[in-house]
């Protein structure tokens, strides 16, 4: 007779999973190496009626590996709104439904924030399985201050996006984390560059992954270097260090600031805009474009 307990396997044990309570599970998942997986999330996910996951033949390998059974249906950006009423209905009626990502904690950039938003407004129990995350992952590896941090998600693809972004924050006496594509790194490093000159910056590549990397430094330093290879690959995340008390902008820095701001903007407000960014005296600057304006 087959046993069709709920179970798991770790190396070469089998381990029963306990029965899970009515509600809906937010469980994180190895953001690389599969090791992290904690045993409270391998139990939940053996124990669950349904496993919901960004794309089931990502989740699948990770189920393969520790031999759990239990159906995973899909629910990502694309799906979510029509499946959400199904899933919501289940949970009411006593199912106990698991939530992952395709790697971390769910809801970090992943459309389950109005899942559990709405689960908790129909008073479904939501409990969350903490775990790997790349966030804190890198925050940890980056040496950069971890006592105040703000995760902004994912930088802005288009460049004037990116830049008011990086403005925006440009006063915040925090770490910022943000997420890139590999294909836009050195763009981003350069934008970052122009709009917050001289932070400290790390750029965090395939964390807990047999090639993972911390590049520390600057974001024209560590722009330079990427673009020195044939390419960048790999889930990348870029973290940039508070303003400092003593942080000046150096004439350098201020002049390729100056040249960006008039390819967009009169001289009068230039002036007023970089003066508000760099904490300096708007007269000092107007009269520093009108004296290159004269020169030119």
């Amino acid at each position: 007779m087959t046993d069709t307990r709920p179970s798991y396997i770790i190396g070469a044990h089998r381990f029963e999973a306990e029965p899970l309570a009515p509600g809906l599970y937010v469980v994180a998942t190895p953001i690389g190496n599969l090791g992290d997986i904690t045993v409270r999330a391998l139990a939940t996910l053996a124990a669950a009626e349904t496993v919901l996951c960004e794309d089931t033949r990502t989740s699948g390998k990770l189920m393969e590996r520790f031999a759990i059974k239990t159906k995973l249906s899909p629910y990502h950006e694309h799906n979510a709104q029509k499946a959400r009423p199904h899933i919501l209905e289940r949970l009411q009626q006593g199912a106990t439904i698991a939530l992952i990502s395709d790697a971390g904690m769910p809801l970090v950039s992943d459309p389950g924030y109005r899942l559990v938003k709405e689960a908790v407004e129909l008073g479904i129990p939501v409990t969350a399985c903490p775990g790997p995350s790349a966030v804190l992952t890198g925050l940890a590896l980056s040496g950069l201050p971890t006592d105040r941090f703000l995760f902004a998600g994912f930088v802005p693809q288009k460049q004037g996006e990116r830049r008011r972004l990086f403005e925006e924050f440009a006063k915040l006496k925090a770490t910022l984390i943000f997420f890139e594509s590999p294909h836009r790194i050195i763009e981003t490093l350069q934008d970052l560059a122009m709009a917050l000159p001289g932070r400290a910056v790390a750029v965090t590549r395939e964390l807990t992954k047999l090639h993972e990397e911390v590049l520390r430094g600057t974001a024209s330093g560590i722009a330079e270097q990427l673009a020195a290879r044939a390419s960048v690959k790999g889930e990348i995340t870029l973290l940039v260090g508070p303003p400092q008390e003593d942080e000046a902008v150096s004439d350098e820095d201020l002049d390729d600031a100056i040249t960006q701001a008039l390819a967009s903007m009169p001289a009068s407000k230039a002036a007023s805009e970089l003066a508000k960014r760099f904490n300096l005296n708007r007269q000092d600057i107007y009269q520093r474009i009108l004296a290159r304006k004269d020169g030119a």
